[in-house]
């Protein structure tokens, strides 16, 4: 029993590590994605934003 104990402790703390592992993964993938499209990002907040502004001020 002791045995099973210590396999279960050993497996919940080596899951921890892959989740750890995996969100770097993902964050790495994102910064990856707004890098390569930046230029497209920027000009879409701009774009939304302008267009927010117009619709603001005829209020």
């Amino acid at each position: 029993m002791e045995k099973f104990r210590e396999i279960a402790e050993e497996f919940a703390r080596e899951e921890d590590a892959v989740g750890v592992v995996e969100i770097i993964l993902i964050l790495v993938v994102l910064i990856g994605l707004v890098i390569i499209f930046k230029d497209q990002l920027t000009a879409l907040v701009e774009k939304i934003l302008s267009k927010i502004t117009k619709q603001s001020n005829s209020i």
